[in-house]
This record gives structure tokens, sequence and C-alpha cells, in this order.
């Protein structure tokens, strides 16, 4: 997979981005539907709506006798009711909450549904991505339930990208994405990044010196809470640079946010991508948004949400209705119960409770690891997510014994000596796009007991001094 940082040398303006250079302070423009028809792959554009699923919302018009699909009787269906015991907003010291999913509600959770998620569902996003985010109606965007956050990015890429296409990557980045940009043949850029996000430096110097023989990119992909793999946060000053480097440059924006409500920090908390693009002025419509409740309420449901461009979010639904047709109803109605008794302020009383969880975790670990690593690693305190990003100090004689080659490279590190050790951890490489030599670890706090913490930095910490003493020694010989 090429990366072209090394190849953009010819100063030039890219093509294309005239129409995003003039945009005031003070306006309110919304890009039109004709600037994201010209940016969707091949793929997407030839992507045409499924007759029957194209046709289910008119189900719903009151006094509408649907003979259109091939829907089960739910008199046919053998679950009842179902009553879940759950926790309050208020504490797991409150008194839990019973839930119970009967009549309309459980059938609406047992049949097909539309692509976009239940309608009740659907509209509780919505309405809570508007608060949230300071939006409002008629701003162009919309809101679509999926199966999880990371097959909806996929098919988000998908409806943007041919073969050849570029995008714009944050360095280090989240690991899992790669995949996806390898699989459709993209053209990478890596930005790289500091104690304060993604660099809006070296963002403006790549895309001012562009070389106009490489496609110029369309999207920058970034996590901006707690970074997926550094546990960093772009702050909002950065944050305000980048957008304006996207309508100056005329890119989009993909903010996959996980970790939104795992932060943490002491700093206050950065309004998002797709807060700022209303709050600073100027046109709305760059930013994409990725949303997930596997971090905060339970990764089984496979439930996840995407927000934006109208258009854009149309075309995922087009794919959703050719694969997965659908996210679980029944998964989607058992969270609408919940969030729809805790309420909004609930669900966030509930999310503070959680990032307050991972930080004293955080706090704990880092105890272990200025214990145990001092000497031999460096590492930045996350403040968000559940990740340190950690430099180890590896011998430099360090021998990669598959290859027979001498290396300073973690990932050897971690197969070799690590794992025989009885610690996992997660190799640097992974992070980036060329599968890089390097030190760095990816390390998660998530679920160790205090105990075990301990236990696992001294592992890694023996691991290491280990290979310092065969390194003195080799060198005596």
């Amino acid at each position: 997979m090429p990366i072209l940082s090394e190849l953009i040398t010819a100063p030039s303006l890219p093509q294309g981005k005239a129409s995003a250079t003039s945009i005031s302070s003070t306006d309110r423009s919304i890009l039109p539907k004709e600037y994201y028809e010209a940016r969707l792959s091949r793929t997407s554009k030839a992507r045409k709506p499924s007759p029957i699923w194209d046709l289910f919302p008119v189900e719903l018009q009151p006094g509408m006798l649907s003979m259109l699909a091939g829907k089960p009787n739910p008199t046919t269906f053998p679950f009842q009711a179902i009553s879940l015991i759950a926790r309050s907003p208020e504490g797991p010291n409150a008194t839990p909450l019973e839930i119970v999913l009967q009549g309309e509600e459980l059938v609406s959770g047992l049949q097909y549904g539309l692509t976009s998620g239940v309608p009740c569902f659907n509209k509780w996003v919505y309405d809570f991505m508007k608060t949230l985010h300071s939006r409002g109606d008629a701003e162009g965007w919309k809101v679509s339930i999926g199966s999880g956050s990371q097959d909806i990015l996929y098919k988000a890429f998908s409806a943007l990208f041919n073969p050849g296409d570029t995008v714009l990557i944050e360095a280090p980045t989240y690991p899992a994405i790669l995949p996806i940009i390898q699989s459709l043949q993209c053209q990478v850029v890596e930005i790289v990044s500091d104690s304060e996000g993604i660099s809006a430096m070296s963002l403006s110097n790549i895309l001012e010196d562009w070389d106009p023989k490489i496609p110029f990119p369309k999207v920058l992909y970034t996590v901006p809470f707690g970074s997926n793999p550094t546990g960093r946060t772009t702050s909002e000053r950065r944050r305000v640079e980048i957008l304006s480097l996207a309508r100056k440059h005329d890119f989009l924006i993909f903010e996959d946010d996980p970790y939104h409500f795992i932060y943490y920090g002491s700093a206050p908390k950065p309004a998002s991508y797709f807060e700022l693009e209303k709050k600073i002025g100027g046109e709305l419509g760059r930013v994409l948004r990725f949303d997930s409740f596997s971090k905060v309420l339970a990764a089984g449901f496979r439930i996840g949400w995407v927000t934006g461009p109208s258009r854009l979010v149309e075309a995922i639904n087009l794919h959703d209705a050719s694969s997965t047709v659908q996210p679980s109803s029944i998964g989607q109605i058992l969270l609408f119960k919940l969030l729809e008794t805790w309420g909004i302020s609930g669900f966030l009383s509930h999310t503070r409770d959680i990032a307050e969880f991972y930080r004293r975790k955080r706090d704990i670990f880092e105890q272990c690891l200025n214990y145990h690593l001092a000497g031999l690693a460096e590492w930045h305190k996350p403040d968000a997510s559940m990740f340190f990003w950690i430099t180890l100090t590896l011998p430099p004689s360090f021998i990669d014994h598959n290859k027979q080659e001498m290396v300073l490279d973690s990932e050897s590190f971690i197969r070799n000596v690590t794992i025989k050790r009885g610690v996992l951890l997660l190799p640097g490489n992974t992070a980036y796009i060329d599968d890089r030599k390097t030190t760095c670890v990816r390390v998660s706090f998530s679920l160790l007991t205090e105990d075990e913490m301990e236990e696992a930095v001294k592992r890694l910490a023996d691991a290491i001094k280990e290979q310092w003493d065969e390194y003195y020694l080799s060198i005596k010989l």
C-alpha cells in the first residue's frame, strides 16, 4: 500500500477546491447534494434501491394495507415479553430499573425493519445528536443506525473511494481501519500527530505542496477523542485549524469517535468537528461522524450510528440494503427502551460514571508503569479511551529469530519473548499503513484488576531486562 508523503514535492493548487475557498465566517450555506454525487465511488453510483426495502417506509402511513413484503406473521413469534433489570443512571447503589418489552414494541424488535433503523430509536438518536452537538433541523444532515461503527465505516469508505483515490490518515492510526483502506486499494498520506492530536501544520504543508499527478484527497480520517492507539485527544484549537483546512482545500472529515464518552481529561472537553462546523460559522456538510454504544453500554449489541450529510448517509443505507439489510431490530428496541427510560440526562450521567471508572484504572495502571518501567520505556498519559501507547527501550541488537535479522521491533519482541512470559500486547506496527518496524506497543488497561495490572507490567519489565542482559552478554563475548 503506497504512502505518498515522500512523493509530494511539487507545489501546486489541488484541482477542484475552488468551491470551498471563499466561505465567510457568517455564511450558513449547506453543501448541495450534487457536491457529494460528484465524489461518490463508481460502485456507490451503480447501487440501486431494493424495490422492496425502498417501499418499506410507505407501510408506516396510517391506513395503509400492505401486501408488500414477505414478513412473518407476528403471531408466530415465540416470544411474548422480555423483562430486563438495568442499572439506574444514578449509579450502582441506586434501585435497579425494570424494563419490560411487550406488545407492538416487542413486535417491532422481532420483525424486519428499516435500513436506517427502527423509527423510534432513530428519532431518539437524532434528537440526542441535536442536543449533544448543538445542531438544528434543516441543516442537511440525518442519522442512520448501523451494525456497529466498524461496519458503517467500511460502507462509508466504500461509498467514496475508487482504487487509486487518496485518503489522509493520522499516524499512528486505528489499526482496524487499515484493512478497510487496503481492501479498497486507496493511496494513503499519513499526517503526524503530537500531544495536541493530529498536526495542522503537517497537514497544511502537505496540502500546499501537493503533487498534481496524485489524486487529491477526498477524506481525512481521524479519531479525535482518545485516539486509538495513542489515547491523545485533539485540542479544540487544533480541530478548528483542521476544519479550516478542510474548507480551504475541499476535503471531507470522517470523525470516528467511539471514545467521545470516555473523556476524563482535566481540560474542558473540546467540541466535536460536527459541532464546530456550525459553531465557528461557515459552510455545513464536511463532517461525517461515527458513534458507538459499544464502549459505554454493551459491545455485543453491535449497534452504532452515523451522522452527517444526508446524501452520504443515504449512500451508506443503499449499501446496507444489499448486504446486512438492517441492524438487529431487537438490539435497537432493547437499547431504545433503556435510553427512553434513562433520558438523555440519564445516559450522560451514566457515561460520566464510565469515564470516571476508566480514569481511575488509568491512574492505577500508570502507577504500575512508573514503578516497573521507569528507564525501560516512555509513554504519554491518555486523557480518554482505555489505552497507553508505550515506546519500549529495547537493545539495539534485538534479534528476530524467525527472520534471522537484527531489528528494533516490538512485534518480534512480543511474539518471541513476552507471550512466553504470559503477557500479551499489540505491536505498534499495526497502527501504520507500511507495517514499519517500531518499538511502540499499545496496551489496554480496561479488563485487568489492580493485581493483574501489577503482574502484567512486571512481566513486561522482566522481559525487557532479559533482552538487555542477553545483549550485554553478547557484546562481551
